[in-house]
């Protein structure tokens, strides 16, 4: 099925389109609104600025696909394939990741507000100035992932594995971190007031400049 197929058959009213082979299509600011694309072969298509709110995309293979500015509003994504994707600036707010593979995606300036995460592997992902307000990355794997100056503010990161990640800048205020991972991670000029690190692993976390819980500034790392 090409996009032009696709759309014709959505116009027509068609919605459901499982399993659907979609490699390479370009979805370029189509209106795909409340479709579903469960387990659908989205490799490499371009779905730059495209609707997908409400889409159900469960289990589909967007490896290295084009969502950037891509509107994602509490689309369901659990187990979705999205290594290497682009999603930058695009709105996933309130959008369903658990259990999705996003290592090495792009979602720079990406809307990620009380998205649900629980599970993700976010592995060398790049998030930097991303919205994560009251994000549920519950055991979510971010090892080396950039998260510089990312919002993170009441974000749930328990049990979260954040080795190596660089949360410079990044606002944490709030965000329950207990039992996470936070080994050899840079949280240069973080805001961590009021955040939970009960369990924390902070060995060999960079801290200059660094707003703890309690309030004060750690300058422990400054040189």
């Amino acid at each position: 099925m090409d996009a032009s197929e696709l759309l014709k058959c959505y116009a027509a009213g068609q919605r459901c389109f499982y399993c659907a082979d979609l490699e390479g299509t370009n979805l370029t600011g189509s209106n795909l609104t409340d479709i579903n694309l469960l387990d659908a072969n989205l490799f490499n298509a371009k779905l730059i600025r495209a609707d997908l709110s409400n889409a159900n995309l469960g289990g589909a293979i967007l490896s290295r696909a084009i969502l950037s500015r891509a509107i994602l509003n509490k689309t369901i994504l659990s187990g979705a394939l999205l290594s290497g994707t682009i999603l930058s600036k695009a709105n996933l707010s309130g959008a369903i990741l658990s259990g999705a593979i996003l290592n090495g995606a792009i979602l720079s300036g990406a809307n990620l507000s009380g998205a649900d995460l629980y599970h993700a592997n976010l592995s060398d992902a790049l998030l930097g100035h991303a919205d994560l307000y009251h994000a549920y990355l519950s055991s979510a794997l971010l090892k080396h992932a950039d998260l510089y100056q990312a919002y993170l503010r009441d974000a749930n990161l328990f049990s979260a594995n954040l080795f190596g990640a660089n949360l410079s800048g990044a606002d944490l205020s709030g965000a329950d971190l207990s039992g996470a991972n936070l080994r050899s991670a840079n949280l240069r000029s973080a805001n961590l007031s009021g955040a939970n690190l009960n369990g924390a692993n902070l060995k060999s976390a960079l801290m200059c400049k660094t707003t703890m819980p309690d309030g004060r500034v750690s300058n422990r790392d400054c040189r």
